[in-house]
């Protein structure tokens, strides 16, 4: 990870990242893993092949996950149970009316014993509950942005933790 810097004038909030590539990506993901826990609520807004599904991955992988991760995009969630912790990851790419996420039962998920990974999460309007963190996964020349936009109290004390463990 390169040139990470906030850009807010809250030292805990709306930070920028640069990755290089698919394995940076992949680290990115893993050191977040760390510092993730039950009841996370967190969107990835990013075009498609910007790296939200390797980002994903990354934070399975960080948190012990061993097997194939797959892009929720066909099945809509993929649901992963890692020792106590469910993580749910969503896309809701091919939604074409808000109401389709109601209608696919998906409120209950979104709970305080798992996490929410969600692709797409404009495809469900305001329906879905407040994100906690916001990632924007920008596509660049070389490698790729990302921002990390907090959207919560408890989203705030994540990134202040992820930072002081990573000493950024």
């Amino acid at each position: 990870m390169h040139n990470i810097h906030s850009t807010d004038s809250e030292p805990t909030q709306n930070l920028t990242y640069y990755l290089a590539d698919e394995t940076a990506m992949l680290d990115f993901g893993k050191t977040m893993a760390a510092t993730l826990h039950a009841g996370l609520i967190i969107y990835l807004i990013g075009n498609l092949g910007a790296g939200k599904t390797t980002f994903a991955r990354g934070i399975l992988h960080g948190l012990g996950y061993q097997h194939i991760v797959k892009s929720p995009t066909y099945n809509l969630v993929e649901i992963y149970k890692i020792s106590r912790l469910y993580l749910y990851h969503f896309d809701f790419y091919r939604f074409n009316d808000y109401f389709e996420w109601e209608e696919a039962g998906f409120r209950e998920y979104f709970n305080s014993d798992s996490i929410c990974l969600v692709e797409w999460p404009e495809k469900a309007g305001d329906l879905l509950p407040v994100a906690d963190l916001q990632l924007f996964f920008n596509m660049l020349e070389t490698g790729r942005s990302v921002e990390i936009r907090v959207g919560t109290e408890t989203g705030k004390q994540c990134l202040k933790h992820w930072k002081n463990q990573n000493n950024v």
